[in-house]
């Protein structure tokens, strides 16, 4: 198995934790977060030190997977994978098996595809995104880099979301529909 930094240590690193252990792909190594958290654990899991760290452990061949949630802002999901890539570092990208990606569909580097999401014919998922837990993503439909689309969500055929955008829980998009770049969705909005 590969073996995975995780780089933060909230509430959205724990749902993560489960997806990689279900996925039983990577091999987790330790997580990466600020300094007065070195020495906790996240599901039996060390912080065993910052994201300065990150271009030590990218020495080592280790993969990396940004565990930090979005919801009011892309950036620091942003600059944790612009940090990675400038250490050389490799992204991992996460599916779970319990979600349903068609084979005609792409996920970006350092994407996760959380539990019971489905991904239909065509779907283009950018890099460093989430899609969460349920969320459902119809045919043709582009989610750009640095987008979290959240639980249940709905986004019907050939929807276009613009990157670094955030799509509340239960929201639904109704086909065809172009959603600007860093926009905010409030949970369970209809977006036509």
């Amino acid at each position: 198995m590969q073996k995975l930094i995780l780089v933060g240590g909230g509430g959205h690193c724990k749902s993560c934790i489960d997806v990689i252990e279900q996925e039983n792909k990577f091999e987790i190594v330790g997580i990466l977060d600020v300094e007065e958290k070195i020495g906790q654990e996240i599901c039996d899991y060390k912080i065993i030190g910052t994201d300065d760290e990150i271009e030590k452990y990218s020495k080592q061949g280790c993969f990396f997977l940004i565990t930090v949630g979005q919801i009011k802002s892309p950036d620091l999901r942003i600059k944790l994978f612009e940090k990675i890539k400038n250490a050389s570092g490799k992204l991992a990208t996460v599916v779970s098996p319990l979600a349903y990606v068609s084979k005609n569909a792409t996920v970006g580097e350092g994407s996760i595809i959380m539990h019971n999401a489905f991904l239909n014919c065509g779907v283009q998922v950018g890099k460093n995104c989430i899609i969460n837990t349920k969320a459902l993503l119809e045919h043709d439909v582009f989610v750009g880099d640095n987008c979290h689309i959240s639980t249940a969500s709905v986004l019907n055929g050939e929807v276009n979301v613009g990157d670094g955008t955030f799509i509340g829980s239960n929201s639904t998009a109704v086909q065809c529909v172009k959603i600007p770049p860093k926009s905010f969705i409030k949970a369970g909005s209809l977006i036509k």
